[in-house]
């Protein structure tokens, strides 16, 4: 024999669900409330957004700081960098021999496949990339997505200072080395020992 408890479960929960139609009746009731209240639209473009100081719009390049490592290139999950660089020699006065430098001659970001997921600024050693805020760049032809370093470097100026460091967190790598360094004298060089010399009629036995 079936326990009778069973059949009797459904017919408790229908009796908790309410009268039909409370759904409909508390979603009209959100809808009269949101009526009553003052639109807040934005005029754009004619205001310009106010944005969160950590917006990821275009990103924005600082060719002096690249040293061609291809760290960015590698990394970038949808292949959207180019870049092209040659070898020149330098010369260092007191070297044995001439070294060798890279020089960036191409660094392209195609925005047509650019999915803005920042990877290539976190993994830049030499802060060369950065985010901008600014998202205005849209063009009519798709390959004119395509940025080259000139292009690049254009978006530097609207490149918001980094924020300031919280007093709670904790310090930055360069702070703690110069704390630590300041903290150890230096080693001052010790001079050598000096043994008097013996006095008249002081001889060794």
């Amino acid at each position: 024999m079936s326990d009778p408890s069973e059949h009797s479960a459904p017919e408790a929960g229908a009796g908790e669900r309410g009268l039909p139609g409370a759904g409909l009746v508390k979603g009209l009731a959100v809808t009269l409330k949101t009526m009553t209240r003052r639109s807040t639209t934005q005029q754009y473009p004619d205001v310009a957004p106010e944005l969160p100081p950590r917006s990821r719009g275009v990103i924005a390049l600082l060719e002096e700081n690249c040293t061609v490592c291809m760290l960015c290139a590698r990394e970038c999950p949808d292949w959207c960098i180019y870049i092209d660089s040659h070898k020149e020699e330098v010369a260092v006065p007191g070297a044995a021999r001439p070294r060798q430098r890279n020089v960036l001659d191409r660094f392209d970001i195609d925005f047509s496949l650019c999915m803005y997921c920042g990877i290539c600024i976190e993994v830049c050693p030499f802060d060369a990339l950065y985010w901008s805020p600014e998202f205005e760049y849209a063009e009519y032809d798709i390959k004119d997505l395509l940025h080259d370093k000139d292009h690049l470097g254009q978006w530097m100026g609207t490149v918001p200072p980094p924020p300031a460091h919280d007093r709670n967190g904790e310090p930055a790598k360069e702070e703690t080395s110069a704390a630590r360094k300041a903290a150890v004298p230096a080693a001052r060089p010790t001079a050598p020992a000096v043994r008097p010399e013996p006095a008249p009629g002081e001889g060794t036995p």
